[in-house]
């Protein structure tokens, strides 16, 4: 054999040890993969039937506490289970059981929610005359037609309200009637038919909006005992809106106000938010408004 060859050789050779060494060693180095864990499977239909049993767990109790199913009337319970559809009996049954809790519902939340907004302390609605005009209204056997019932209803209550706030608040009323009167008697200041008073701090000389205009305002806004209830000059932030989306008595300054003007407003109760509780404004407040028209803006 000549030397060429036998040098091919011997390399070959070479070659197919190094290869079978490292593969050894791979061998040695290669982690086992973890047996596949066995899971102790079931039928379909076995699993079926354990997933209605699993079903139910607490059911027993949300049918008590939740539906007011007693525990001794399960078994009629099981038997609605069993049946897809009502029938007519069933239909009937479903009524009468819906009329039953409306019946509680307006005898008891309504009639609680009813009472304290005629009287705080007392029970003045008449209960059984209540639930009847409820009961004839739906049989269509009522001697008032639900459009004069609703404006009986608003009406009486709006008094109701008013009387309560009268009790609670009235002594406001009487102490900004008396502040306006003193008020009238000051040279800067004017007054309008409606009672709005005004005093003039800087005369504009721009337009004169409209009540459907939008403007854009400063303003601060005080109870005559001095509170600060609400300003966008501490806010940094003008106001927007509509001359007649606000209270009467600044719908009226506004629509007299050139742009550019700066008034004192002091607005009675009525032209403001009268019986209503408005954030940190107790009704039948009289208010004080320092306005700054600065734009029409539509």
């Amino acid at each position: 054999m000549k030397a060429t060859a036998r040098l091919a050789v011997l390399v070959l050779a070479a070659l197919v040890s190094l290869n079978a060494s490292a593969a050894r060693k791979r061998s040695k180095t290669k982690k086992q993969k973890p047996a596949a864990e066995k899971v102790d499977t079931v039928s379909i239909d076995t699993f079926s039937y354990a997933m209605g049993i699993a079903q139910t767990n607490g059911l027993q109790t949300y049918l008590q506490q939740r539906m007011g199913v007693e525990t001794q009337y399960m078994a009629d319970f099981i038997e609605g289970f069993r049946q897809p559809q009502l029938t007519d009996d069933d239909k009937r049954l479903k009524a009468r059981l819906a009329g039953m809790e409306i019946r509680q519902q307006v005898q008891g939340q309504m009639l609680q929610q009813l009472n304290r907004q005629v009287d705080d302390s007392l029970d003045l609605i008449n209960a059984q005359l209540l639930i009847s005009g409820f009961e004839q209204a739906l049989a269509g056997t009522a001697t008032l037609n639900a459009d004069s019932a609703q404006q009986i209803t608003k009406r009486q209550l709006d008094y109701y309200h008013r009387t309560r706030m009268q009790k609670k608040y009235g002594n406001n009323i009487a102490q900004g009637e008396a502040f306006l009167a003193d008020n009238a008697k000051r040279d800067s200041v004017q007054t309008t038919p409606s009672g709005l008073q005004y005093k003039v701090i800087t005369a504009g000389t721009g337009a004169t909006p409209a009540a459907t205009d939008r403007v854009k305002v400063n303003y601060e806004g005080r109870l005559i005992d001095g509170t600060v209830f609400d300003s966008s000059y501490k806010r940094n932030q003008p106001a927007t809106f509509a001359c007649n989306q606000v209270i009467k008595g600044w719908t009226e300054a506004l629509t007299m106000m050139p742009v550019g003007s700066k008034w004192e407003l002091y607005i009675p109760q009525q032209l403001g938010y009268a019986d209503r509780e408005a954030g940190k404004i107790p009704p039948f407040s009289t208010l004080i408004f320092t306005v700054e028209l600065l734009e029409i803006v539509n």
